[in-house]
């Protein structure tokens, strides 16, 4: 599993020119699904998630959590998040979940984060998305789960 985390200002998904999820600040966050992910590891990269601090606090150091700065989550599907590029010039994603099992991941995904309190807003499983974003710092992390399990 892998997350593409943005620390944003503001963040919103279109789909067929309609705003279907915004946030002022807070993550958007690109989810990848692995045909390989399970609960587990998805609860694991959630509660990394929650728990980065990467907000400044008043000294101007990266020390605040999400929740410490209300901020919120735009949460958006991505399967090429694991494009394979290392032969030729076209990608391939076989490592990408297949659909259903990805969806169903996704909305388990949104569902834990909202359990949080946090206020949760969500792109469109498969749909052509139009995300727009200000990036703040800019700041942007990626989190693998192949990593976060390694460490724990």
């Amino acid at each position: 599993m892998r997350f593409l985390i943005q620390n944003v200002q503001n963040a919103s998904v279109e789909v067929d020119k309609k705003v279907i999820g915004s946030i002022q600040k807070g993550f958007l966050v690109f989810i990848g699904i692995n045909q390989t992910d399970t609960v587990e590891i998805a609860d694991k990269m959630i509660h990394k998630l929650l728990n980065l601090r990467v907000f400044r606090d008043d000294q101007g150091k990266t020390n605040l959590s999400l929740s410490d700065v209300s901020g919120a989550l735009l949460l958006v599907s991505q399967f090429t998040l694991y494009a394979d590029c290392r032969h030729g010039n076209r990608p391939s994603f076989t490592k990408a979940g297949a659909p259903d099992v990805a969806e169903q991941m996704y909305e388990y995904i949104i569902q834990k984060c909202r359990e949080s309190g946090l206020t949760v807003e969500t792109g469109s499983f498969g749909a052509d998305m139009k995300v727009k974003l200000v990036n703040d710092g800019p700041f942007t992390i990626m989190l693998d789960s192949e990593e976060i399990i390694k460490s724990v």
